[in-house]
């Protein structure tokens, strides 16, 4: 996902998955070992680290930075959550940064 000048071209790396329900736009980078789900559209020049889970239901816009580890796109932390459909919704050039514990 480099180029010869070592500059950061998109792609997905061969220990990715990505299910066939996601889109992924222009120039977007899936490092090692991320997990990219059903119904999730990623935006064009965003980059997503290696061992990031991206479960479902989830739009990540365009020129963000998801680093190494981060979660997204799973079921809320809301105690009142009932098994509702939910979505998550990223906009444009955000940073995520990896899960503490």
């Amino acid at each position: 996902m480099l180029d010869a000048s070592g500059a950061v071209q998109g792609g997905v790396h061969p220990t990715a998955i990505v299910d066939d329900g996601a889109v992924l736009g222009a120039d977007v980078v899936v490092g090692p070992y991320s997990v990219i789900g059903p119904d999730v559209r990623v935006g064009a020049g965003t980059h997503i680290g290696p061992h990031v889970l991206i479960e479902r239901d989830t739009s990540v816009g365009e020129s963000c930075r998801i680093f190494k580890g981060a979660v997204l796109g799973t079921d809320p932390q809301d105690l009142k959550y009932q098994g509702e459909y939910s979505e998550l919704v990223v906009g444009d050039r955000t940073v995520v940064r990896e899960s503490r514990p």
